[in-house]
């Protein structure tokens, strides 16, 4: 076992949750300002301390695209390093559930990073690939039209009593 007495060798992913949402072969995408750039993403963020991953992804489902998120299956996790010239590059660990939405609630506040929302299809996707805001985007849409899928409860939340 490897001990950890100096900080710079803890290593931590940004946890995040997705969500992908397909209706009629278009995807759901936000449009959104990350890191100086306009990107097209899944609705995605951050898991919040004290949430659950559901909880995450219908929140941010819901800031990012003002719809109400019904989860129906795991799609899958996946890790992603990012890469920086320096080589001290973010990673990722992302779960991603597929769902289903509501209609739009155009009465809800919508995240101030967020654009616009779409639905497009994979062709669509493939012609905006320079401005997807990681590989992440096309990996679960690719694993999605694979047919992957598992079920929701294999996602455990536990709390300290």
């Amino acid at each position: 076992m490897v001990e950890r007495n100096d900080v710079r060798d803890f290593w931590a992913p940004h946890v995040t949750v997705t969500a992908v949402v397909e209706h009629d072969g278009r995807y759901l995408m936000v449009e959104e300002r990350a890191r100086g750039r306009v990107v097209f993403n899944q609705p995605s963020g951050h898991l919040d301390m004290g949430e659950s991953i559901l909880e995450a992804v219908c929140r941010e489902v819901l800031e990012e695209t003002r719809r109400v998120f019904t989860p129906s299956d795991l799609l899958g996790q996946y890790l992603w390093r990012r890469r920086t010239d320096d080589d001290g590059g973010d990673s990722f660990l992302r779960t991603v559930i597929i769902g289903s939405v509501s209609e739009e609630d155009a009465e809800l506040p919508l995240d101030p990073s967020i654009i616009a929302t779409h639905w497009l299809d994979l062709d669509e996707l493939h012609a905006r690939r320079e401005q997807l805001r990681s590989p992440l985007v096309l990996a679960a849409i690719e694993d999605h039209r694979a047919g992957i899928r598992y079920p929701l409860d294999i996602l455990r939340h536990l709390e300290e009593a």
